[in-house]
């Protein structure tokens, strides 16, 4: 098997993934993956599209990601990777897709307008 690439998009965070077979080893931006997400949620949310693929410790990954938080990013790297799975064998596609993990996220942060503080808040409106 050859090497896969693919893509993931959360808010502003975007993910460059590399599927290769291997050993299960995650590197995010050349550091280990618990190195770079010390929380374990978001450590089992990249994990999550291999738990239900039954495909964990089956394929080295290696992300580049840039922009956003910390949360997005996660997200953007579960995104590439499920993508990447589809790649590799078609029937992943329903069990990732039931679980919501094929959907690109498109909520993005609304941008500030002129003449007020916020994107949606008013500034404090006087009678007399």
């Amino acid at each position: 098997m050859e090497v896969i690439n693919s893509l993931g998009r959360r808010k502003t965070s975007v993910a460059r993934i590399y599927l290769s077979k291997g050993t299960g080893a995650v590197v995010v931006n050349k550091k280990d993956v618990k190195e770079f997400f010390p929380v374990a949620v978001l450590q089992s949310k990249i994990n999550r599209p291999f738990e239900l693929t039954d495909t964990v410790g089956q394929y080295d990954v290696k992300v580049n990601v840039f922009g956003g938080g910390i949360n997005g990013q996660a997200e953007a790297i579960r995104l590439a990777i499920a993508r990447a799975l589809v790649k590799v064998a078609e029937e992943n596609k329903t069990l990732l897709k039931a679980e919501g993990l094929m959907t690109r996220d498109p909520r993005m942060v609304e941008r500030k307008k002129p003449g007020q503080p916020k994107a949606r808040k008013k500034f404090q409106f006087s009678k007399r």
